[in-house]
């Protein structure tokens, strides 16, 4: 969205928590860039124009093998393999993004306690493993996830630093809420929310909108990652209310969605359920419910539906208003890399929840996987 956003309804209450936002950015640390201070000349014959057409590619939950308890669920050489198959696909966008199910971290940590141990989990991934993500492309990546404080704070940290590390931008901890950076002459925002102690709420929608204004009156481009919803094959559909799940508040996911483009976001990017839902286009702005299980090695139900996610490229104008979408089907099996499934599973799946879930959104998705506004 533009950063004069003709959409945004301020409330007073909303209003004195972006000035709170925008009072707190002395303390909160984001990407910096060095100006020259010295004389300089300047050509005036050089000008650098926006492109007419920005990408940009949204992909599921990433846990690429953990180290604990012990190394029976990591794979061999470095994981390098996981995500050979979609590489080229996955750099094919000015900017890309995943939700990082997990820790980086080499050892150590404290494990968190579990209230249930057959629904609950705990990954650490080797910190060597970021460079799987760089060559893959991925520039931003959510941490905002129940499973980010699996080894308590010093696994945050360690996620943070190691991100840090390769120029990977994040959000999605109370501590990082955003990240705001430029690339190719664009100012992008970014960030993420969870039900998860630590994470920027997803509950919380009036500190979410505060933040998304902050960030739209600062950048060309807002993106959002929540992690949210119900989990399993029996929570493919958006129910339109609160999810309550294993005795948390997942959130509602469809209010939270469209709050944040009312708020200034231009894209919007689910996960949290382990499947996928419905895509949907709301005021102009791209919306995907949950992008399920991406590149998730072990420790995952990856049967049936949950084994099958997207790849979604979105198109947009230089002001964030959505044009089209392509779904690229992925499939996994366990132990195993990610590989592009010919049969097409997932644009059926997503097609056929999109229909029943919002069949008031203005598209169509045929069966090779173009999302466009419909012609009727």
């Amino acid at each position: 969205m533009s950063c004069a956003s003709s959409r945004l309804v301020q409330s007073p209450a909303d209003k004195a928590t972006l000035d709170t936002l925008i009072a707190e950015l002395d303390t909160i640390v984001v990407d910096t860039v060095e100006v020259a201070v010295g004389p300089i000349e300047i050509d005036s014959t050089v000008v650098i124009a926006k492109k007419d057409t920005l990408t940009f590619i949204g992909v599921g939950d990433i846990m690429m093998g953990t180290n604990y308890p012990n190394s029976d669920r990591l794979p061999d050489n470095n994981a390098e393999h996981l995500m050979a198959e979609v590489n080229d696909i996955l750099k094919d966008a000015d900017i890309t993004m995943g939700n990082l199910e997990g820790t980086l971290l080499d050892e150590g940590g404290t494990p968190k306690g579990c209230r249930n141990p057959k629904v609950c989990y705990v990954f650490r991934s080797p910190t060597s493993f970021v460079r799987n993500l760089v060559t893959a492309g991925f520039d931003i990546m959510s941490i905002a996830n129940n499973h980010a404080g699996d080894f308590g704070d010093e696994g945050r940290r360690s996620s943070m630093q190691t991100l840090d590390s390769v120029g990977i931008r994040y959000a999605g901890l109370v501590s990082r809420p955003f990240a705001l950076f430029e690339k190719d002459n664009v100012t992008y925002g970014f960030a993420a929310f969870a039900p998860n102690t630590g994470c920027a709420s997803i509950n919380d929608i009036a500190t979410a909108k505060a933040t998304i204004q902050m960030l739209d009156s600062l950048a060309d481009i807002v993106i959002v990652s929540f992690h949210g919803g119900a989990e399993g094959s029996k929570y493919e559909h958006v129910p339109r209310k609160h999810e309550i799940f294993v005795g948390e508040d997942r959130g509602d996911v469809y209010r939270f969605a469209h709050a944040m483009i009312d708020a200034g976001a231009d894209i919007v990017f689910g996960h949290g359920p382990h499947v996928t839902r419905a895509v949907e286009v709301y005021n102009d702005r791209f919306i995907a419910y949950s992008l399920g299980n991406f590149c998730t090695y072990g420790g995952f139900n990856l049967s049936g539906v949950n084994g099958i996610a997207p790849i979604i490229k979105v198109y947009t104008d230089p002001i964030g208003r959505f044009f089209k979408a392509r779904i690229t089907p992925i499939y996994q099996s366990p132990m195993s890399p990610v590989r592009i499934d010919a049969d097409g599973r997932v644009i059926r799946r997503i097609r056929e929840l999109t229909y029943e879930d919002f069949p008031e959104t203005p598209i169509r998705i045929d069966e090779k996987g173009w999302i466009e506004y419909s012609t009727n």
